[in-house]
């Protein structure tokens, strides 16, 4: 067994968050190891050339003695109940008072010395954070955007040091290992089944959520989902709304017969000036408007801010247009609830019906909450990867679904059932891991099949 040495912090896992870590330590000339569970985790060389005085530990940490180490701080993507750190977990620390086992952002908090907003959500919350972004840029606030979105946490403190707020997006995992956040502004977007298999149900899952709430000032939260509502003492609670407004609460309403973004009963931008499309989107601006509002920005930059913004790429973003048929690209709809907003909030504005391509690693989520709308506005359901029985199954007898092998085969079968005025959703429900690299590698190859086969039909054209 090694025994790691009297006063080292221990960095666990060397991806993408675990060497912001190790350059946060090292800027701050605190001693550390690394350790990672794989035996030749990628570009461990790269790693060991950059910092050549850093021990790396690979393989079990089980053979790891632990008894003398100052703190370990854990990578996101990792369990810190994971085996040879279990013992710790429930551990206090003499120096800190804060657990033995913590996060990046735990690390982060205790350095930044400007105001932070958070966003966290099973789904939206990349959107929102990159719109408060914008909107922060307009109304002349210097803001670093990052965290679980671009880039990392602890890389902004380098990168913005002179920043006046940190906007972040932060997901379950990096919030589970925050002792306490202590934002100026936190939402909480949604809550629908996800990553089920790190927190083992959904009140693990939502307590994890919580914790955003820990040491915040104010809170913004979904008026229609109650577990959006903060667990914790907060000073105010701001509430966003699909239904008309009452007070100073964000929603939307019609006003001179246009629907129209709302706090209470004072118009702020019609939704025929927004550049994203469907009902989950307009929810998404309320979020961002109600955090800008309590942050101080100035209500024109925001709108302006607003009326540019395209939405995210791989978020309901819309490819091309087909023979009449649009095709969206939602690739990142990795869960039931991020599909649902998306069928709800495209199936509606439709003059045709939908197409769903769907399928992949369902993460033991529940689909059947999908039946529904479905049934109200799909044409068909294509379905593909691992856990396309279980879709299959969950949809049987309320929509005609057919299993394929492969995305393409799902994008050849949609062209030919779409008829103008359909629309072919890719939004998947499950994550990609399957068949591909990553979500983003998904929805590349819809991206450029939809864009060749839409070269190819317009040089057909007569």
């Amino acid at each position: 067994m090694v025994r790691v040495a009297k006063g080292l912090t221990l960095v666990v896992g060397l991806g993408l968050s675990g060497r912001a870590i190790c350059r946060h330590l090292s800027r701050l000339k605190v001693p550390y190891m690394v350790a990672d569970t794989r035996a030749e985790p990628p570009g461990l060389d790269d790693f060991k050339a950059a910092h050549p005085d850093v021990e790396v530990h690979c393989g079990p940490l089980t053979s790891l003695d632990l008894r003398d180490v100052e703190e370990v701080v854990v990578s996101p993507g990792l369990d810190p109940r994971m085996p040879g750190l279990i013992e710790l977990a429930d551990q206090l620390n003499p120096h800190t008072g804060e657990p033995m086992v913590v996060g990046e952002i735990a690390l982060f908090v205790r350095a930044a010395n400007a105001p932070i907003a958070a966003i966290t959500g099973s789904n939206a919350k990349s959107t929102v954070t990159s719109l408060l972004g914008e909107m922060a840029a307009a109304a002349g606030v210097n803001a670093a955007v990052g965290g679980n979105l671009g880039t990392p946490a602890l890389d902004l403190l380098a990168s913005h040091p002179d920043a006046a707020l940190y906007i972040l997006e932060l997901s379950s995992f990096q919030l589970e290992m925050t002792p306490h956040l202590n934002a100026s502004c936190a939402a909480f977007l949604n809550l629908s089944e996800d990553h089920l298999d790190r927190h083992g149900d959904m009140h693990g899952y939502r307590t994890a959520k919580q914790r955003i709430f820990m040491g915040a000032k104010h809170a913004v939260v979904n008026a229609d989902d109650p577990n959006t509502w903060p667990e914790y003492p907060v000073d105010q609670v701001t509430y966003f709304t699909q239904a008309a407004s009452k007070g100073s609460e964000w929603g939307l309403a019609l006003h001179h017969e246009k629907l129209t973004l709302m706090q209470g009963f004072t118009p702020w931008l019609a939704i025929d000036e927004l550049k994203m499309a469907g009902q989950h989107n307009y929810l998404n601006a309320l979020a961002a408007l109600a955090m800008g509002q309590v942050l101080g920005f100035a209500a024109e930059p925001m709108c302006s801010a607003l009326r540019e913004f395209k939405g995210l790429v791989h978020r309901s973003e819309v490819i091309a247009e087909i023979n009449g048929v649009t095709w969206v690209n939602d690739t990142k709809g990795t869960n039931v609830g991020a599909t649902l907003a998306a069928i709800n909030g495209i199936g509606a504005t439709l003059e045709g019906r939908l197409i769903l391509l769907a399928g992949g690693i369902g993460k033991g989520a529940d689909f059947t909450p999908l039946a529904k709308p479905l049934t109200a506005c799909a044409r068909h359901v294509l379905l593909f990867g691992r856990d396309a029985p279980l879709l299959a199954e969950a949809l049987h007898g309320h929509v005609t679904t057919q299993q394929v092998d492969d995305l393409t085969q799902a994008m050849q079968a949609a062209f030919e059932l779409a008829q103008p005025g359909d629309c072919v959703l890719l939004s998947p429900a499950c994550a990609s891991l399957d068949q591909f690299a990553n979500y983003p590698a998904r929805g590349e190859a819809f991206r450029r099949w939809v864009l060749d086969k839409a070269s190819t039909t317009a040089e057909e054209a007569p």
